[in-house]
């Protein structure tokens, strides 16, 4: 799987947003890496990455990333590595070993869900719920319909959806001078799809999605809870599946999703929806640290030891 966070598309929007990016590779690795910063200084972080087809490409690309970091002075790189030369369940020693320390929370989802798009189409739908495939087959004869769209100017479809939810739900989507600079920059280059139902010819849900070289990633999603019975949001999701699959793509990645023995975590009811289309969970190390400037390091975690101890 390419990750799409890792991909030229991802490069040039952060560099949209005024963001200083690091692209290197080498034999057998490659990364993108984005400067930031936080309480602590100045960040070297590699989103899903480093990339690596064995440690002993992992160990240069790491080389590559404090390198960057003494030259950028910063104070630690932050990383993600899925794919390093080593099994998940050693990832622990591995990193351990080379200096690297867990992170004080994960960036992006340690747990994600698949749905491989091998084979027929038909076999994707047989591995679905029966709702969800007997939802997409017939939903059109509630007059619902649906499209797809690189028009930059109809994120706003997503956004008004996206404002009902948080207001329904009490939570706080991603603002909208971010999904809009997402929508300028990747839909006119073919990286972000906005999918879009319709009931007679007025939204009621949509969806949007990033693609890689082989991965289409299922981002942000909201629909009209006037019109929830209708549970277009299943078929739309399935629409956009098959559109990968019509585009040659190999992999839907439904994004993050609960531990199984965590009945009660905040992603409890996204994962039951995302599990009910099939597929497979696979699991990521987390996110790791690795300190260049140990002293800051080392006062940026007892700062931030001691504000948890407080509140």
């Amino acid at each position: 799987m390419e990750y799409f966070l890792q991909t030229p598309a991802w490069a040039s929007f952060q560099r949209s947003l005024g963001r200083t990016v690091h692209e290197e590779s080498g034999p057998g690795w490659r990364f993108l890496a984005v400067e930031e910063r936080n309480p602590a200084g100045k960040v070297i972080y590699t989103p899903y990455g480093p990339v690596a087809d064995s440690l002993e490409a992992f160990d240069e690309a790491l080389a590559a990333l404090v390198a960057i970091a003494r030259r950028s002075r910063a104070v630690f790189v932050r990383m993600e590595p899925v794919t390093a030369g080593f099994e998940t369940a050693d990832a622990g020693r591995v990193l351990r070993e080379r200096g690297l320390q867990p992170a004080p929370s994960n960036q992006q989802p340690e747990l994600s869900w698949i749905v491989d798009l091998d084979g027929d189409f038909k076999d994707v739908l047989a591995g679905m719920k029966p709702t969800n495939r007997n939802l997409y087959r017939n939903i059109h004869k509630k007059g619902v319909t649906f499209r797809s769209s690189q028009d930059p100017e109809e994120i706003s479809v997503l956004l008004k959806f996206l404002h009902m939810t948080a207001e329904r739900n009490g939570f706080k989507p991603q603002s909208d001078d971010y999904l809009r600079s997402v929508a300028r920059s990747l839909m006119p280059a073919g990286a972000g799809t906005l999918f879009i139902a319709e009931l007679e010819g007025e939204p009621i849900a949509a969806a949007l999605a990033y693609d890689s070289a082989d991965t289409r990633t299922y981002a942000h999603a909201a629909l009209d809870d006037t019109h929830r019975k209708l549970s277009a949001g299943i078929p739309l999701l399935v629409t956009l599946m098959a559109d990968a699959k019509d585009k040659g793509l190999k992999h839907v990645d439904l994004w993050g999703v609960a531990p199984e023995d965590e009945p009660d975590h905040k992603w409890a009811g996204f994962t039951a929806f995302k599990k009910s289309f099939g597929g497979r969970e696979i699991a990521y190390p987390g996110t790791w640290d690795l300190p260049v400037n140990k002293l800051r390091y080392r006062a940026y975690e007892l700062a931030r030891k001691l504000r948890d101890k407080l509140r």
